[in-house]
C-alpha cells in the first residue's frame, strides 16, 4: 500500500493492514483515536481556509485550526496511505495565512502565524488572534517527513518556517537574551497568555510593556521568558536546522544552529533551579527567576536543553509527591499554593492549575527517555493510556480521579497513540508493521 493510495475500507480495516497491537482494548482505544482524533477532523476548504484543513475539537468547539494541535494530527496522519497531498495542503493553510498577514501589518510584525486560524473569521482576522502559539511547526513538519519522505513538503515549507522562526526571536525575545517570552498585538495581556499554556500560574502577574528600541509601538511585550515556549522553538530551530540539511541548505542549517547554541546555553545559566530541580520562568529585564515550577518547567527535556547532570535532578524531582500524582504529570505541582485554585475556573475543569494534558505527558516522557530515564517514561506513558481507556478521549483529565475533563475526542489527544507509536510505554504495546512502499 502506498502512501498517495487512497483507503477506501472502514477505519478498523485500514489500521489492521498499518498496526498490530497484542491487547484488544489497545487495539479498540487506537481505532478510537484515529477515528475521533484525526480522521474526524479533516475539514473541507472554507471561509480564510483555501485548502482542507483539520479542526482542533469536536462540533463548534474550537472550530479552527491551531498550531500545536495540528502538528501531533499530522504526524500520525503521514503514517496513513493517501495523506500526502491532505498534509500539504493543511500546512499551506498556514503560509496563506503568512503572506495575508504580511500585506496587512508592518514589517516588524511580518512573518507570524497566528495561533489560530478560523475559517469563518474573515474581517477581523489581522486584529484576532494577533498573536502566535507555541513554535512547534517545524517540528510536526520534520515528523511527517521522516514517516513518509515527502520532500516537496520540505520544499514547500522551509523558507516561510524559517522567517517564521525570526519573527519569534524577533518579536518575542526582545530583550535578545535566546529566552523567549510572550506577547499579543492586541495588547491583551489574556492574549499573550494563550501564545503558551493559557493559564499557567508562572503568569499570573505578566505585565505586557512597549518595545525597547522601538517607540510608538503598543504595550504589547510581555515581561516573563518561560522554559516551555523558549524550549519549543529550540526544537523547533533543530527540526529545521536537519530539514535545511536534507536539502542541502547549509548556510540555513548554519543560521539555525547558531541560534540554538545561543538559546540553550542561556537556558542552562538562567533558567536552571538547583532547588526546584527543574527549569523556571524569569523576569524578561532582570533574569529574576520566577519561583513556580509549572508544566512548562519540564518542556526542555524533550528539547534535549538539559545537561546530563540537571536532567539527573529532574528525574529526582518529578518522582516525588508533588508531581508523581495518581495520574502524572500535573501542570503545576500538588504542593504549590497554585493547585486547583480556582482562579481561572473554566467548565471541564482548571485549565494549566494542576491538571493533566496527554500532548505534554508525551513530550516530557519523550524527553526522559531521551536522557535513558525509560522507567519514568514508561510510568508517565503506560498511566496515560490506562486512563484513556478507562475514561475516555478528552481534552485533560483530573490529576487524582483521572476524570476526563473538557472537550471530549480533541484533536491533540491522539499523542496517546503516539506514545505506544514512539515505544515510550511498555505495558501498551501498539507496534507499526513493516510495509513494502
Amino acid at each position: 500500500m502506498k502512501n498517495n493510495e487512497p483507503m477506501t475500507n472502514t477505519v478498523a480495516e485500514q489500521l489492521e493492514a498499518l498496526f498490530e497491537a497484542p491487547d484488544d482494548s489497545v487495539w479498540e482505544f487506537t481505532v478510537d483515536v484515529f477515528s475521533k482524533c484525526i480522521l474526524d477532523k479533516v475539514r473541507a476548504p472554507e471561509g480564510t481556509m483555501k485548502h482542507r484543513w483539520l479542526q482542533a475539537g469536536t462540533g463548534e468547539s474550537y472550530y479552527g485550526m491551531w498550531i500545536w494541535d495540528n502538528m501531533f494530527v499530522i504526524d500520525l496522519l503521514s503514517v496513513l496511505p493517501g495523506t500526502v497531498e491532505l498534509i500539504r495542503e493543511v500546512i499551506q493553510n498556514y503560509w496563506d495565512f503568512q503572506e495575508r498577514w504580511n500585506k496587512a501589518r508592518p514589517a516588524y510584525a511580518h512573518d507570524m502565524v497566528a495561533c489560530m486560524i478560523e475559517p469563518r473569521n474573515t474581517s477581523d482576522w489581522v486584529e484576532y488572534p494577533a498573536y502566535s502559539q507555541i513554535p512547534i511547526l517545524a517540528w510536526g513538519i520534520e515528523r511527517v517527513f521522516r514517516r513518509n519522505g515527502d520532500n516537496e513538503l520540505l520544499r514547500q515549507s522551509l523558507a516561510p518556517l524559517e522567517r517564521f522562526h525570526e519573527w519569534y526571536w524577533r518579536e518575542r525575545d526582545i530583550a535578545d537574551t535566546g529566552l523567549i517570552g510572550f506577547g499579543a498585538y492586541s495588547g491583551d495581556i489574556q492574549h499573550a497568555r494563550f501564545e503558551t499554556f493559557d493559564f499557567e500560574c508562572n503568569l499570573d502577574e505578566l505585565r505586557l510593556t512597549p518595545h525597547p528600541k522601538r517607540p510608538g509601538t503598543g504595550d504589547w511585550y510581555g515581561d516573563v521568558s518561560a522554559p516551555g515556549n523558549t524550549a519549543y522553538l529550540i526544537m523547533g530551530e533543530h527540526s529545521l536546522r536537519r530539514m535545511a540539511l536534507e536539502l542541502g541548505d547549509t548556510a540555513m542549517a548554519e543560521r539555525r544552529a547558531r541560534r540554538i547554541e545561543k538559546s540553550v546555553a542561556a537556558v542552562r545559566r538562567h533558567m536552571w533551579d538547583e532547588a526546584s530541580g527543574c527549569f523556571l520562568s524569569v523576569q524578561r529585564d532582570t533574569l529574576e527567576k520566577i519561583p513556580v515550577a509549572t508544566i512548562g518547567s519540564w518542556i526542555p527535556l524533550t528539547a534535549e536543553i538539559p545537561t546530563q547532570a540537571m536532567a539527573d535532578r529532574m528525574a529526582a524531582t518529578i518522582q516525588t509527591d508533588n508531581w508523581w500524582t495518581s495520574l502524572p504529570v500535573p501542570t503545576v505541582g500538588r504542593h504549590d499554593p497554585h493547585w486547583n485554585d480556582g482562579k481561572f475556573n473554566n467548565p471541564g475543569g482548571n485549565f494549566w492549575r494542576g491538571d493533566v494534558w496527554p500532548a505534554t505527558n508525551y513530550q516530557i516522557a519523550t524527553g526522559f527517555a531521551n536522557y535513558g530515564y525509560h522507567d519514568i517514561a514508561a510510568g508517565i506513558a503506560d498511566r496515560s493510556v490506562a486512563n484513556a481507556i478507562r475514561n475516555g478521549l478528552h481534552e485533560h483529565y483530573d490529576c487524582d480521579s483521572g476524570e476526563g475533563l473538557g472537550v471530549p475526542d480533541l484533536a491533540m489527544s491522539c499523542t496517546l497513540v503516539t506514545m505506544m507509536l514512539d515505544g515510550l510505554t511498555r505495558h501498551h504495546r501498539l507496534t507499526q508493521k513493516i510495509l513494502n512502499k
